[in-house]
């Protein structure tokens, strides 16, 4: 008998919330706050702060912070906005914590 099973995806550490899905990962070699993160062309279930400029290891950003939806966790940033031309990929894309975020059906 074959089981079914859903897509792999991540979701909140705090409240197992689901995020994002592993077909949207980018790149698992960014650097966030507290270590490894992930960089993803979306996430759901999510909550945007206010934009405000960070100077990142790739120079100055215009980013806003990203919480679970349902128990506020901080996760990662959104970039909103990347001023050297060769980070301009990252604009409107996610960072999403390793330590932050848990594997669902795997």
């Amino acid at each position: 008998m074959e089981e079914m099973v859903g897509p792999r995806l991540y979701s909140c550490c705090n409240c197992r919330n689901q995020i994002a899905l592993h077909d949207d990962v980018i790149s698992k070699s960014f650097q966030g706050r507290n270590g490894r993160a992930f960089l993803f062309s979306h996430a759901t279930n999510i909550m945007v702060g206010p934009k405000e400029d960070r100077h990142l290891m790739t120079g100055l950003h215009t980013v806003a912070d990203v919480y679970c939806c349902d128990c506020r966790e901080v996760l990662g940033w959104k970039y909103e906005r990347a001023y050297e031309e060769t980070q301009k990929y990252k604009e409107g894309k996610f960072i999403l914590e390793k330590s932050k975020i848990v594997k669902e059906n795997w």
